[in-house]
């Protein structure tokens, strides 16, 4: 049986003599590298050391290693920014020192004379200060008047498959359940766009080809676990209920027919309960109050002595970075870290130097660098 995290804490607290879901993490030293970022939303490394940065209100930025901004890249398609969409994700192609390929999530606006916007995928060569030769890889349908739950994670796997997190929109959230539409799922796509032709429901009727998982609610954070290479990831509950998952292909995660999420404001019980039989439960959940999670890595170096094979997720609402150690697929410690803070982590990354950065989602966002 998987215990809820705030009564895991409980657990392992009494049997380790600690402050439940604590630590002590004065020896960690958050290193800001550069600020004056407009609402940082994702982070990617570049070869020769300077980062990439997208902010949601439309642009991406080159950052240099003595923190100087550079001027915004030009060649984005046009992005709806408002609310919680704008410009999100961004990831680099794997042999991207050869390709110099770049991949980005935002939602995109409708056609000319159509109403609604999705989360779209792009790609485009870096060159200089600019993006070349995009094109537009996904476009999440059908298209919605909203400007909540676009998810948008990115993540490529070692077959060169790229996945993306998406959102339930907030107003369609029912259509999570259903295989006939994006929202509330997990894509898989070649790294042109294509659908991969082992994808779990390619050919069946009703279904969209792309879809890898289903019955999600807002996916904000995917990463690769070192040694399996499992995808996981983070989605936001309502009021409570936060899920960290382990995503196998077909599944179904509940979402709005299984949860341990409840409506905002009166607090009643959504859908049917918190478990059922073809529904695959999550592998931590928070409740009663959310954490709002967001990027999250695997720790896979030893920059931090006892953190190899740990779990870093960021949270939005309570302002702190979560470290869940982990046996397997289960969780056996949760730690909160930087409870001093002070911001909203909006990524989290580690370097290729091996240690862990963080945006900060704000006016003025930073990118910060955990040492210690």
């Amino acid at each position: 049986m998987r215990l809820p995290i705030a009564l895991l804490g409980g657990v392992l607290a009494a049997a380790l003599g600690l402050p439940p879901a604590h630590a002590d993490d004065g020896a960690l030293k958050p290193v800001t590298v550069a600020r004056g970022l407009q609402n940082p939303w994702a982070l990617a490394f570049l070869p020769d050391g300077r980062y990439l940065v997208t902010e949601r209100p439309g642009r991406m930025r080159i950052v240099e290693r003595d923190g100087t901004l550079g001027a915004p890249l030009a060649g984005l398609p046009p992005i709806v920014a408002g609310g919680q969409g704008g410009l999100l994700d961004v990831v680099l192609h794997p042999q991207f020192a050869d390709n110099r390929l770049v991949y980005w999530s935002y939602s995109e606006p409708a056609p000319a004379g159509e109403s609604g916007n999705s989360t779209a995928v792009a790609r485009g060569r870096l060159e200089g200060n600019a993006l070349v030769d995009v094109q537009v890889i996904f476009r999440q349908q059908p298209k919605v008047a909203s400007s909540h739950h676009f998810g948008s994670r990115l993540v490529f796997a070692p077959d060169g498959r790229l996945f993306v997190g998406l959102g339930d929109r907030f107003s369609r959230k029912d259509d999570a359940q259903t295989l006939d539409n994006h929202h509330g799922k997990i894509v898989r796509l070649e790294a042109d766009g294509k659908v991969p032709p082992d994808n779990p429901y390619v050919g069946r009727a009703g279904a969209r080809p792309e879809i890898w998982s289903y019955g999600h609610r807002n996916i904000q954070g995917m990463a690769l676990q070192p040694g399996t290479n499992a995808l996981w990831a983070t989605e936001h509950g309502p009021q409570g209920g936060d899920e960290l998952n382990r995503i196998e292909p077909a599944r179904n995660y509940g979402w709005p027919v299984i949860t341990y999420g409840r409506n905002y404001g009166t607090g009643t019980r959504i859908g049917e309960g918190t478990t059922r039989a073809d529904v695959v439960p999550p592998v931590a959940h928070w409740v009663p109050t959310s954490i709002a999670p967001s990027g999250m890595a695997f720790v896979t170096g030893d920059r931090y002595p006892g953190w190899r094979g740990s779990v870093l997720i960021g949270a939005l609402r309570s302002q702190e970075l979560v470290r869940l150690e982990l046996d397997g697929d289960r969780v056996v410690r949760e730690e909160r870290l930087l409870g001093n803070f002070n911001a909203r982590i909006r990524d989290v990354r580690q370097g290729p130097d091996g240690w862990v950065y963080l945006l900060t989602d704000s006016a003025d966002g930073r990118i910060v660098r955990l040492e210690r």
